[in-house]
């Protein structure tokens, strides 16, 4: 558990390294940063710069190969496999670009997957469910399937099912990289008003400036490093 003070996540030192030998290649190469609860950041880099392998660390879906991951005090780097998978299914949620909803499954079905996974009652998840959709917007469409939504709805039924268990942390990887401006901008505007409202922590990839203008702060990586770190005018005024 977390002392009073200690930032959420802290990066110390992570380094990670695909291959061995002269094939080795260090996409991150001692990255130190630290989050806050309740903070919205946004990350941003160009192609090969580590982003996406960051987030893949903080998501609990690789490993470093060097260095301490932190999360509430907890060393995530000790961790064994099936103690990394507690830790994704009761602390963090996902949102991605593809949206990755099954086909021929209702909104409510697929926002109810999480709670299927964790053996949670049907009533439970039928109301959890239920609750997830309204906050995105979607109440009244529960029993729609995704070829019956818009990118922008389909979209919103991913994000009803990343916080559906109430998760600490929603790591968006590039969620509105399938969207036209105007959904981009509505889907943004949603994940602002998740992190203002309810105080999930938001940690966002993206490529595109005025999306990342929507988080307080953004951290650049350039070439397995953090180049920059700093606030917006979004995180300056509050």
């Amino acid at each position: 558990m977390s002392s009073a003070g200690e930032p959420l996540i802290a990066l110390h030192g992570i380094t990670k390294t695909y291959g061995q030998g002269e094939a080795a290649f260090q996409a991150l190469q001692g990255v130190d940063l630290t989050i806050d609860a309740g903070e919205f950041v946004a990350v941003m880099g160009p192609s090969g710069s580590g982003k996406s392998t960051a987030m893949n660390l903080l998501g609990c879906l690789d490993t470093p190969s060097a260095g301490e991951y932190l999360f509430r005090g907890i060393h995530v780097e000790r961790l064994d496999r099936n103690q990394r998978a507690l830790l994704r299914r009761n602390c963090l949620g996902f949102v991605f670009q593809g949206f990755n909803l099954l086909a021929r499954t209702s909104a409510r079905e697929n926002v109810e997957l999480p709670l299927l996974y964790r053996g949670e009652a049907a009533a439970e998840r039928h109301r959890a469910a239920g609750a997830a959709l309204a906050k995105v917007g979607l109440e009244g469409w529960e029993h729609h399937t995704p070829a019956e939504l818009s990118g922008g709805q389909q979209q919103r039924v991913a994000i009803a099912r990343a916080i559906v268990t109430s998760p600490l942390v929603l790591l968006a990887d590039e969620p509105t990289g399938n969207l036209d401006s105007k959904r981009s901008h509505e889907i943004m505007e949603l994940l602002a008003a998740l992190n203002r409202e309810q105080g999930i922590t938001v940690i966002m990839v993206t490529h595109e400036p005025d999306m990342a203008a929507y988080a307080r702060r953004i951290v650049h990586f350039v070439d397995g490093l953090v180049a920059q770190d700093g606030a917006t005018e979004a995180g300056a005024c509050c």
